[in-house]
């Protein structure tokens, strides 16, 4: 692989492969242990083995007391700034241990004890992340549910955490909307079989909500009054192999997959990437973009952060419309952010607002130094569009719920390697990604298979679905013994570079073709005209499958939509060929996403089909799917 001279990428990969457990064994010297272990892995535990088994620590020790106590107790930990509630605050260490330690002991009172589950169903607010935190240092069990999700998909989270508490807010704020929640949490307690004991709920100016009594419970009501008898609670000893949260991945038929993340190898994994990675130094201000209801806001804006002793600015609003498409650069600016993580679909919607980035020169982003994008596929377009705007290194890197991390990514931290556009780059330390066929043969470079990453995984990524051993091995492990199937399919260059090319499922066979939507996607990205767009492969009778292009164009595109939409056939046609059978381009106003910004293919694919569809639980606004399903209905595709 050619590499520059200042990137020590090489060498601590090679380091990993040579020693994996001496290159964990010392990553695991930055975290605090109450008793440090002896064994960094055991490959007859578990289902693929376990890391640390031996350790003993507290992950909110590491995360909260060891600044408040070691020197940082004055520092910004969590910068709140919600233009959605037009409020702003800041929450030092040393204040962030006391709320903690104070509702730690509040969830004792409720006779919460290590190993118990409690969920939490709340907007991106400051409690929110007290009370994750507060869970992992009395070791229950936190399971974080998206504020706003529907009462059957709450209900089966219920079902399957039998949690004993369950913590929510009086209401969640949309740009032109509020969204009560306790109508909904009432509607899902009602409908689950399994019943928390108890309901705490944090009355906000917005919405207040009808309180039952004797079962409902006012959070700032119990909180002042710990506040006033000098409540806390001791950080309890947990075992790395503890769980320390589980979260359900995105599934909205039977019985949930609820991913399980242990206490030690989590902290050790996301402590080494935040300079590894990310190339943050202790003491920064970092921010993520993104909500605690999914992975990204788990990992990067509370733990991950926290563990590396930095300010998180913790965000309640939208990259447009709170108030306009400068509203990233404002809070960058203000907050003196180092760094930025967010979605490329964020970039995308300032993209169709700001198509010149003139908003981008109102702000001072001198200590501005990365962007990092991660969610959904980087498309060349857009990371060349950030580049030119904001004049800093765009970082492209792919991971998942499951690992919690980056599995390929650009390792700011040991030096950036050449970026090639539409490659995460290369694979992370722990991970050894390869590509396989159906029949899981490896197949050459440049040739398009399944990835996947060889046994075991690193610290940090599942150990296996909550009280589910069985599933997890059907879901991920028995289709490539001894492999984690990532369920994404791509390919590896000669230099090494991943390049990830959409799940599995977004490989569409054309007459006997395989191609990647993902790469036609690409190719309508870079039309001048467009601003953000999705490709699904529609049921053919001759051909298997042809590819349907969506589109939706910048601002102030006053092009005939007929005439841009021949183009886009024309320009697959020349950059892929005829064979990937492209003819059908629409203009859109906007795409069909979940909340977290993801383009729900599957469900415009069984729109396209006539196949019977359910409305995806996370998405932004039904009515979009309606608006699909007409533009279909234009070219004779649609019900």
């Amino acid at each position: 692989m050619v590499t520059p001279i200042a990137s020590r990428y090489p060498k601590v990969y090679a380091h990993w492969q040579r020693d994996p457990e001496g290159f964990w064994a010392q990553a695991a010297e930055a975290i605090t242990w109450i008793q440090k272990p002896k064994i960094v892995f055991d490959g007859k535990a578990g289902v693929y083995g376990h890391w640390f088994p031996d350790g003993v620590m507290n992950t909110c020790y590491n995360a909260v007391d060891r600044h408040a106590e070691g020197g940082r107790g004055e520092q910004i930990a969590f910068a709140y700034d919600s233009p959605v509630s037009q409020s702003k605050r800041n929450i030092t260490y040393k204040e962030l241990q006391r709320e903690v330690s104070a509702f730690g002991a509040i969830l004792r009172d409720f006779g919460i004890e290590k190993g118990d589950r409690i969920v939490i169903y709340m907007p991106m607010i400051p409690e929110a992340l007290v009370a994750m935190l507060a869970c992992a240092r009395i070791g229950a069990v936190h399971s974080v549910v998206f504020g706003g999700f529907a009462p059957k998909e709450l209900a089966t989270r219920l079902n399957d955490a039998k949690p004993k508490l369950l913590l929510t807010a009086s209401c969640g704020i949309e740009v032109q909307r509020i969204v009560p929640y306790k109508p909904l949490l009432d509607a899902a307690i009602e409908m689950a079989e399994s019943k928390p004991e108890a309901v705490i709920l944090l009355q906000r100016p917005q919405a207040q909500a009808e309180m039952k009594k004797g079962w409902d419970w006012d959070w700032a009501t119990l909180r002042e009054a710990a506040l006033a008898a000098g409540k806390t609670s001791e950080c309890v000893p947990v075992k790395a192999t503890d769980p320390l949260y589980i979260l359900y991945t995105s599934g909205t038929t039977g019985k949930p997959k609820g991913v399980v993340r242990d206490n030690g190898g989590h902290a050790v994994a996301l402590k080494w990437s935040m300079e590894g990675m990310y190339g943050i130094k202790e003491g920064e201000v970092w921010w993520t973009s993104s909500d605690i209801g999914w992975v990204v806001g788990h990992s990067y804006i509370v733990y991950a952060p926290l563990f590396h002793g930095c300010t998180s600015v913790v965000y309640e609003g939208k990259p447009v419309g709170t108030p306009d498409a400068g509203a990233f650069w404002r809070v960058a600016s203000e907050h003196g952010a180092v760094a930025l993580f967010t979605a490329p679909t964020a970039f995308r919607a300032i993209k169709k607002e700001d198509p010149e980035g003139k908003l981008v020169k109102n702000y001072d982003l001198s200590k501005f130094r990365t962007l990092f994008l991660a969610g959904e596929r980087a498309d060349p377009d857009t990371v060349k569009w950030s580049e030119k705007i904001l004049g800093v290194p765009v970082i492209d890197h792919w991971w998942q719920t499951e690992t919690a991390w980056t599995i390929v990514g650009n390792p700011m931290g040991l030096g950036a390697l050449p970026v090639k556009l539409g490659s995460p780059t290369v694979p992370m330390p722990g991970y050894d990604v390869q590509i396989v066929d159906d029949g899981g043969k490896p197949v050459e470079a440049n040739k398009m298979g399944n990835i996947v990453v060889k046994l075991p995984l690193p610290p940090g990524c599942l150990p296996t679905l909550w009280q589910q051993d069985e599933r997890f091995k059907e879901a991920y492990l028995a289709d490539f013994p001894g492999f984690y199937k990532t369920a994404d399919a791509g390919y590896i260059d000669a230099d090494g570079y991943v390049y990830v090319l959409g799940r599995t499922d977004d490989i569409i066979n054309v007459a006997g073709h395989r191609l990647s939507t993902g790469g036609m996607e690409e190719v309508l990205a870079s039309h001048n005209d467009v601003a953000e767009c999705a490709v699904i492969g529609v049921a053919d009778q001759l051909k298997g499958e042809v590819p349907v292009g969506f589109v939706v164009l910048k601002l102030g595109v006053n092009k005939p939509d007929d005439v841009i939409e021949k183009e886009l056939v024309a320009l697959v046609r020349e950059k892929i060929g005829p064979v990937a059978a492209f003819k059908t381009a629409m203009v859109i106003k906007r795409l069909p996403k979940t909340r977290s910004g993801k383009i729900v293919r599957s469900t415009m694919k069984k729109i396209a089909d006539k196949e019977p569809w359910n409305m995806p639980a996370t998405i932004d606004d039904p009515v979009t799917l309606d608006e699909i399903k007409a533009a279909l209905q234009t070219k004779g595709m649609a019900q």
